[in-house]
């Protein structure tokens, strides 16, 4: 049985640590063919102490710290120090099955992939009708598009990309690391250049971790906003425009649909109804998928303050990041 090489990057996760390091080990591949690196941050809560914890009882976890704080920096220092034959990159934030890295690293050599993933089951840890909610938009497709990894597939697919995948090594030495320039957006900018070089990408259909959503229309605003910003600069670092999908435009160019025809009825006032056009489709949409998505675990309520809670800070961290574009090429 080969080796592998399990890469966990952490940062500030006390309240998600556990659990994630519990289900990794409770986990059916042979210890002794299995090494986990943790990257922790800089942590600024209890989380290096938890890590440690851990890595003294268990002499094939090892305790790794990332000055640069940042996720790519972590993939990359723990891939160099690897040994596995397959690296599996998880996340703090997840629980994962007991057959999870068993069933990554069968189905890698049988499709012969490059790279090979599991379906997010989003869940949450605290269940009221708020939680339930955002829970539902994370899991719908008016949510969080065409993502096929986050709303469930019936068979195993070809795909462009995958959450916390399973690649062999020799995929690493094609194509090169992480992109350490890339606080967010990483995993996806190096799916689509295993994609350019004619590598495989599998979804599996079978197989699903857990990922446990943040709880707070606060927390889900900011982790979106971050996104959306992310999303214009990755483009901009990477030089190349389909180094991430079209679908994480989807917000940016529905606000746009809102703001400009409004900037523009001082020249053309008609050409506001436009705006009025988008507003009207796009409420009469999430109003209905949120009635057909309430039933007695959450409200409509707090399903519809969801899909506009993600949909316009996502959209609004892009047009941040299109200003944060025109102050770097001024630069």
């Amino acid at each position: 049985m080969e080796k592998i090489s399990i890469i966990i990057p952490c940062r500030n996760e006390e309240k998600f640590l556990r659990t994630c390091m519990d289900s990794v080990l409770g986990n059916d591949y042979p210890k002794d063919k299995l090494e986990i690196f943790v990257v922790d941050g800089k942590s600024e809560d209890n989380s290096a102490s938890i890590l440690e914890e851990y890595s003294k009882k268990y002499d094939f976890i090892r305790l790794e710290i990332n000055e640069n704080k940042t996720v790519p920096f972590a993939l990359n220092l723990a891939i160099r120090k690897s040994s596995g034959s397959f690296i599996i990159r998880l996340d703090a934030h997840s629980e994962y099955p007991s057959n999870y890295f068993s069933e990554l690293v069968t189905w890698c050599k049988k499709l012969d992939a490059d790279n090979v993933g599991a379906l997010w089951n989003t869940e949450v840890k605290n269940i009221n009708h708020k939680t339930i909610a955002i829970k539902k938009v994370l899991r719908d497709k008016l949510g969080v598009g065409n993502s096929y990894f986050r709303t469930g597939i019936e068979k195993i697919t070809e795909v462009d990309t995958v959450p916390f995948g399973c690649f062999q090594r020799e995929v690493f030495e094609k194509v090169g690391l992480f992109n350490h320039l890339l606080t967010r957006n990483q995993d996806i900018e190096l799916n689509k250049r295993i994609k350019r070089a004619n590598g495989k990408i599998f979804l599996l259909s079978n197989l699903a971790a857990t990922y446990y959503a943040r709880e707070t229309f606060w927390d889900i605003a900011k982790n979106n906003y971050a996104t959306g910003y992310w999303n214009v600069l990755t483009v901009y670092i990477t030089k190349y425009l389909y180094s991430i999908s079209v679908r994480h435009f989807v917000p940016l160019i529905f606000l746009l649909s809102l703001i400009l025809p409004i900037l523009f009825m001082i020249w053309v006032p008609l050409i506001g109804f436009i705006s009025l056009a988008s507003l009207v489709a796009y409420i009469a949409t999430i109003t209905v998928r949120s009635f057909k998505l309430k039933d007695e675990t959450t409200t409509f309520g707090f399903i519809f303050l969801a899909f506009l809670n993600l949909h316009f800070s996502y959209g609004f961290g892009s047009i941040v990041g299109l200003f944060r574009l025109d102050y770097l090429f001024k630069k």
